[in-house]
C-alpha cells in the first residue's frame, strides 16, 4: 500500500525491511475525489501528508478572495507547519485538483516514529529541509522573476501540468490574471514556432 512513500524515504535515508514496517504502523491512507479538502483554514493542522499520486492545491483567502501559494503533485509533502508546530489555527486549505491519495502521519504518531526509529528523525528534519526550500524559491521567484520566467519554471518543473489542473489557478499561483497566462502562453508558442 505504501510502496511509493517507502520508496521516497529510502531514497533519502537508508532503512532496512524492519525500518519500513513502521510506515505500515503510524501512516494511514486518505483518498480525495477533485475538490475535496485535505485541511481547511480556521481548523488545527495535525498531520503531514505525502501525496502518493495526484494534485493539491495550498492557498488562503484574502478579503474574500482565494490566493493560491502552491501547487503540489507526487512525491510532495503538505501540512500547514505553523499551525502544526504552534498547535494554532491554519489560514491555509489544502484542496485536491483531481482524484488523489495522500499518505497521513498525525502528529501524535509522529513523535511516537521518531522514538522508535531516529532515522525517521533525520528524515523529518530532511523534509522541512525540502519543504522550507520550495517556500523560499517560491518567495524569490515571486520578488525577482517576471511572470513569463515564473511560467516557464513552472513548466520545465511540471510539463503537464495544464492537464492537471485549471489555468485560473496557475495563473493565481503566478500572480497574474488568466488573461495575461493566456499572452504568455501564446508568445512562448510563437518563439518555440519560429
Amino acid at each position: 500500500m505504501f510502496e511509493r512513500l517507502k520508496k521516497y524515504c529510502t531514497g533519502v535515508v537508508p532503512l532496512t525491511d524492519s525500518d519500513l514496517t513502521l510506515i505500515d504502523t503510524y501512516f494511514e491512507v486518505k483518498e480525495l475525489r477533485k475538490k475535496d479538502f485535505l485541511l481547511h483554514d480556521g481548523t488545527v493542522c495535525n498531520f503531514i501528508g505525502f501525496v502518493a499520486n495526484g494534485t493539491i492545491r495550498h492557498f488562503h483567502i484574502k478579503d474574500g478572495v482565494e490566493k493560491t501559494c502552491d501547487i503540489s503533485f507526487e512525491n510532495s509533502w503538505v501540512t500547514d507547519f505553523q499551525s502544526f508546530t504552534h498547535n494554532t489555527s491554519c489560514i491555509m486549505n489544502l484542496q485536491a485538483m483531481e482524484d488523489t491519495t495522500v499518505f497521513v502521519i498525525k502528529k501524535e504518531n509522529l513523535y511516537k516514529l521518531y522514538k522508535e526509529c531516529n532515522k525517521y528523525e533525520t528524515f523529518g528534519r530532511l523534509m522541512a529541509e525540502q519543504v522550507a526550500q520550495r517556500a523560499t524559491e517560491i518567495a524569490m521567484s515571486l520578488s525577482s522573476d517576471k511572470p513569463e520566467e515564473r511560467f516557464q519554471n513552472l513548466l520545465n518543473k511540471q510539463p503537464n501540468l495544464f492537464q492537471r489542473v485549471p489555468q485560473k489557478y496557475i495563473a493565481n499561483f503566478l500572480g497574474i490574471s488568466p488573461e495575461s497566462l493566456s499572452r504568455i502562453q501564446k508568445r512562448i508558442h510563437s518563439k518555440s514556432k519560429s
